[in-house]
């Protein structure tokens, strides 16, 4: 099977974009998939949502393998869900602009370091999903750089559109320099409240904008999609009937039928 790299990204914060890392991650590896989660944001909650710590020292980050210090073969960690591993990520990743500073070819760091570890033939990943820092930083360009496609959350909220102007020219601008191949596999609403006006008209408005490219699964506002990470397991075992949950599976199945081959005509 072909070697999917996907980022979550948006440069908005709390739009869900680390909830859905570790959702689909998770839904993906319950499906039988092998999936490696790499947290690109200084914040770490990917790492804690997936039940890893992002405050002991360790040099086992992917700050470790950014800097050169280690390869990311040897900052893989296992998570306690089966299929399911990850680069952990902590606080000292917000350091790396200032510290690679003199490094030309430092936005190609993460896509060598992924490269590397998808034609090892010991390790093998169906998915490989990419939680991106909430900016349009280096951070953020090195996991275009390495991306064949983007997922971005858009909440069902007041100017959500208008934000995504500039992560689309900054995905044109890496398109055309760096990643010719790039694409936004999928945009997926979040945070919808079906009693809200607002939230219905913003989707009306992406899926007359974007048109196919918007996922039919929406995730709802879910009071347990936010308590899940409190307790470092994904909603879709800490409550796996919830809405929170039905939205995530079934997002799941859309991006599984995405890849299914199209069956010839004969």
């Amino acid at each position: 099977m072909h070697k999917k790299i996907i980022s979550i990204i948006n440069q908005k914060g709390g739009v869900g974009k680390t909830t859905t890392v570790i959702n689909l991650a998770t839904g993906l590896s319950m499906k039988g998939k092998k999936i490696l989660v790499i947290d690109l944001d200084p914040q770490g909650n990917a790492t804690t949502g997936l039940g890893l710590s992002n405050t002991e020292i360790s040099d086992n980050t992917i700050y470790s393998v950014l800097n050169g210090n280690k390869k990311i073969s040897e900052a893989i960690q296992q998570t306690k869900f089966g299929g399911l591993n990850l680069v952990s990520s902590n606080v000292d990743l917000s350091g790396l602009e200032v510290e690679t500073a003199g490094d030309n070819r430092r936005a190609f760091k993460l896509k060598d370091e992924l490269t590397a570890i998808l034609n090892d033939s010991e390790t093998f990943y169906d998915y490989i999903l990419i939680d991106c820092p909430p900016s349009l930083s280096l951070l953020t360009i090195m996991a275009l750089v390495a991306s064949e496609s983007l997922i971005v959350p858009l909440q069902t909220e007041f100017f959500a559109l208008e934000g995504l102007t500039q992560l689309m020219k900054t995905i044109e601008r890496i398109k055309s320099n760096l990643n010719p191949t790039l694409n936004i596999r999928g945009i997926l609403l979040t945070m919808f409240d079906k009693r809200n006006k607002l939230s219905t008209e913003v989707e009306k408005e992406a899926r007359s904008y974007f048109k196919e490219k918007v996922y039919s699964s929406i995730i709802p506002r879910n009071v347990r999609l936010s308590e899940a990470p409190s307790h470092g397991v994904p909603v879709l075992i800490y409550d796996k009937t919830c809405p929170g949950s039905k939205a995530y599976f079934s997002l799941t199945d859309e991006v599984l039928n995405q890849d299914k081959p199209v069956e010839s005509a004969a």
